[in-house]
């Protein structure tokens, strides 16, 4: 990896953990914080919000080998509402984490598509492989079968074919001529005809390389005289519409697509809880810092000033101590 690389990832991090850390005096103040009657909020804030994912396994560890209990479930049971939502969230380790959102998002009645479509449209094939191996481990079952068994038609393909992670060749060598080729596809799928070849669309999208897709994005202007995303709203709607645009969204901007997601959890009446909880904790240790300065480019305020204006309490100041600092 170059050099400039990490370090670009290394300043994109929120939650750096700590440097002198020993997990026994951290369990120790976490029980103390939960024992008898009422709990001590602030030291659970304190403790995890300021330590890596990392660092609060140890915690859990230890936490286990002096009082003999599971620290999740004893926060579980003193904690409640979103802020516990948060807290739980935090002890989870990522891959877990993001497989259990997916999880929470097929169970019961109804399937919350949102949730499937940023998680497989924004993550690395890595993560990807990573993410369905935790499902499989935790749920027992295929991640992809589960997908294939709460979704229907062209979103079923899309959501299958982002799990497969082909987007993520990311040599930098763009063949023009192919670019041309899939620009003029697309277009012949779309605005050329009546009617939409959705697999046309789908297979692009979601088989060739993101630097890529780029060069066919701008091909596509020039031929449509519309962007590729007026033509997916105009071509698509409802939940595949939202599918497309997404994958368009991670390819031009990851951080700006965060950005996004950050603000629509946040504004306007009511919360989207768990948007927030998802995106601050699971990008807290990557690129949260990133997603922070494109947050204020994009929307002329901080993402912590409109947590500050639509969240309170304990989940407030939690929420706060992970995003950090204004950029």
């Amino acid at each position: 990896m170059a050099w400039w690389k990490a370090w670009v990832e290394q300043e994109g991090v929120t939650v750096k953990g700590s440097s002198h850390f020993n997990p026994d005096p951290d369990a120790e103040n976490l029980y103390k914080a939960m024992k008898g009657i009422g709990t001590n909020e602030q030291v659970i804030i304190d403790v995890l919000t300021k330590r890596s994912n990392i660092q609060r396994q140890q915690i859990a560890k230890s936490f286990k080998a002096q009082y003999g209990k599971d620290l999740t479930e004893t926060l579980k049971s003193e904690l409640s509402g979103k802020f516990e939502r948060l807290i739980v969230a935090l002890m989870y380790p990522p891959y877990r984490y993001e497989a259990k959102e997916l999880h929470d998002a097929m169970k019961g009645l109804g399937t919350k598509e949102g949730v499937i479509i940023e998680l497989l449209a924004s993550r690395t094939k890595n993560q990807l492989r990573e993410i369905m191996k935790a499902y499989e481990e935790d749920y027992g079952s295929s991640l992809e079968e589960d997908i294939k068994g709460d979704t229907s038609g062209y979103l079923e393909r899309i959501l299958v074919c982002l799990l497969q992670g082909s987007r993520d060749d990311v040599s930098s060598f763009v063949d023009p001529g192919l670019a041309l080729q899939d620009a003029q596809d697309l277009y012949a799928a779309g605005e050329k005809i009546r009617g939409t070849d959705e697999m046309k669309f789908i297979t692009i999208l979601c088989t060739r390389s993101a630097t890529h897709l780029m060069r066919v994005f701008e091909e596509y202007e020039k031929i449509a005289n519309k962007s590729i995303e007026d033509s997916i709203k105009s071509e698509t709607h409802g939940s595949l519409e939202e599918a497309m645009l997404t994958v368009v969204k991670c390819t031009r901007n990851l951080h700006s697509y965060f950005a996004e997601r950050l603000y629509y959890a946040l504004k306007g009446a009511g919360t989207r809880d768990g948007t927030l909880i998802r995106n601050i904790v699971s990008r807290s240790e990557i690129d949260l810092n990133l997603i922070k300065s494109h947050f204020k480019k994009m929307y002329g305020r901080t993402l912590s000033s409109m947590i500050t204006g639509d969240t309170s309490g304990d989940y407030k100041n939690a929420l706060l101590n992970l995003v950090g600092s204004d950029p």
